[in-house]
C-alpha cells in the first residue's frame, strides 16, 4: 500500500486543504498519516476525520523581536528529530505540506530521508515557513499565475487550492429555509473571517436599511460580534460562525463579501460566486491578501475594495455593481484553468510516490 504523510498547522487555512485531499487519497489506495504540533488546532480537526495524528515540537520563526526567538529555535530542532523518527517509522512514499511553521522540520527531515515532498503555497508570494521549506521540495503547487516567478524553475505547478467537497453539496432551498428567506429576492452573504471584521460589520450594519431594500443578508460576523438588537430584522440573519450549514448558505448566495485569504477566495472561484473582496490591510498582515485580491481582480473574478476605503456607501456601491454584473464575473470564473486541484495534486503525489 502507498503511504502519504500530510502536514500543516497553525491556522485552519493550513489544515482544511489537507482534509479536502483525504477522500481522493483514500480512493487512490493511500494509507494516510498526519504530522502537526502537539496541541495545535489541527489536532482536533484531523482527529475528527479519523486520520492517525503524530505531534511534534513546534516553534514560530519571527521577523520581529520577541523573547521566544531565543527558545523557539530549540523547539524547531527538537521537532526536526521527532519528525525524522516518525518518518522513519512510517516510511511514507511522499509527504504533502500545506504550510505553517510546524511543517518546516517535517519537510527538512523528509528531504534528509530522501522522501519526495510536495509543498502547497496558497498566497501570491511564499510565506516564511514555505520559503524555508521550498529548497527541500520536489514540487511546489500554487494558486496564482504570478506566483510561478517567485518559485524555483521546474518545481512550480499551478494547481489551485484543494476545496472541501462538501461545499459543492449545498442546496439553495435548504439555505433559504434555514434563514426564513423568500426565494424571489437576492441573497448577500458576508464572511468576515473567524474573528470577524469591525470595518465590514460596521459598514453592513450602518447601511442595513438600504441593503435590505434589495437583498436578504446572511452575516457571518465573527465570535463575540453578534448585535442582538438586529435579531428581529426581517431578511437579516447573523451568526458568529457556521460549520455544517455553510454549504447551504453558499448555495443560496447571489453575491458574497469576503476577506481575501487564499483558501476563501479559491472556494469562491470553485463555487463560481460573484464577490467583493476586502483584503486585510498592511497594519494586520504581511500584505498577502492585498496581492491575492489584486490577482483575482485582474483575472476578472472579483471586485476589490481596500479596507481603508470601506464605508457604508462604498460597500453598497460595490455590492450593487457586482450584483448587476454578476454574469460577467461568473463567465470569467468559468474560464479558470484551476478546475481540478484535488485531482492535479493527487496525480503529482502518484508520480512522486512511484518514482516517476
Amino acid at each position: 500500500m502507498k503511504r502519504i504523510v500530510l502536514t500543516g498547522g497553525g491556522t485552519a487555512g493550513h489544515v482544511t486543504p489537507n482534509m479536502a485531499l483525504v477522500p481522493k487519497l483514500i480512493d487512490e489506495g493511500y494509507d494516510i498519516a498526519y504530522i502537526g504540533s502537539y496541541e495545535g488546532m489541527e489536532r482536533k480537526l484531523i482527529d475528527d476525520i479519523g486520520v492517525p495524528y503524530y505531534g511534534i515540537s513546534s516553534g514560530k520563526l519571527r521577523r520581529y523581536f520577541d523573547l521566544k526567538n531565543f527558545t523557539d529555535p530549540f523547539r524547531v530542532i527538537k521537532g526536526y528529530f521527532e519528525a525524522k523518527k516518525i518518518l522513519k517509522k512510517l516510511h511514507p512514499n511522499v509527504v504533502f505540506s500545506k504550510g505553517g511553521f510546524v511543517t518546516v522540520p517535517v519537510v527538512i527531515a523528509a528531504k534528509k530521508l530522501h522522501i519526495p515532498v510536495i509543498i502547497h503555497e496558497s498566497d501570491m508570494t511564499p510565506g516564511l515557513a514555505n520559503k524555508l521549506s521550498i529548497p527541500s521540495a520536489s514540487k511546489v503547487c500554487c494558486n496564482f499565475p504570478e506566483t510561478i516567478e517567485h518559485l524555483p524553475k521546474g518545481k512550480a505547478v499551478l494547481t489551485g487550492s484543494p476545496i472541501r467537497q462538501e461545499l459543492f453539496q449545498g442546496r439553495k432551498e435548504t439555505g433559504l429555509k434555514l434563514c426564513g428567506f423568500q426565494a424571489d429576492k437576492p441573497v448577500l452573504l458576508i464572511i468576515g473571517g473567524s474573528l470577524g471584521s469591525v470595518a465590514i460589520n460596521n459598514a453592513i450594519r450602518h447601511n442595513l436599511d438600504e441593503l435590505l431594500k434589495t437583498y436578504q443578508i446572511i452575516h457571518l460576523c465573527g465570535r463575540g460580534n453578534l448585535d442582538q438588537s438586529l435579531d428581529t430584522r426581517k431578511g437579516y440573519r447573523q451568526f458568529e460562525y457556521v460549520k455544517d450549514d455553510l454549504k447551504h448558505y453558499f448555495a443560496c448566495a447571489d453575491v458574497v463579501v469576503s476577506r481575501a485569504g487564499a483558501n476563501a477566495i479559491c472556494e469562491l472561484l470553485a463555487l463560481r460566486k460573484p464577490n467583493v473582496l476586502i483584503p486585510l490591510g498592511l497594519n494586520a498582515s504581511r500584505g498577502d491578501q492585498i496581492l491575492n485580491a489584486k490577482s483575482f481582480e485582474k483575472q476578472g473574478y472579483s471586485y476589490v475594495l481596500q479596507e481603508e476605503d470601506v464605508t457604508s456607501e462604498t460597500l453598497l456601491n460595490a455590492v450593487n455593481t457586482v450584483y448587476s454584473q454578476r454574469q460577467t464575473y461568473i463567465n470569467a470564473m468559468n474560464q479558470s484553468k484551476l478546475a481540478n486541484p484535488i485531482e492535479t495534486i493527487v496525480n503529482l503525489a502518484n508520480e512522486l510516490a512511484s518514482g516517476r
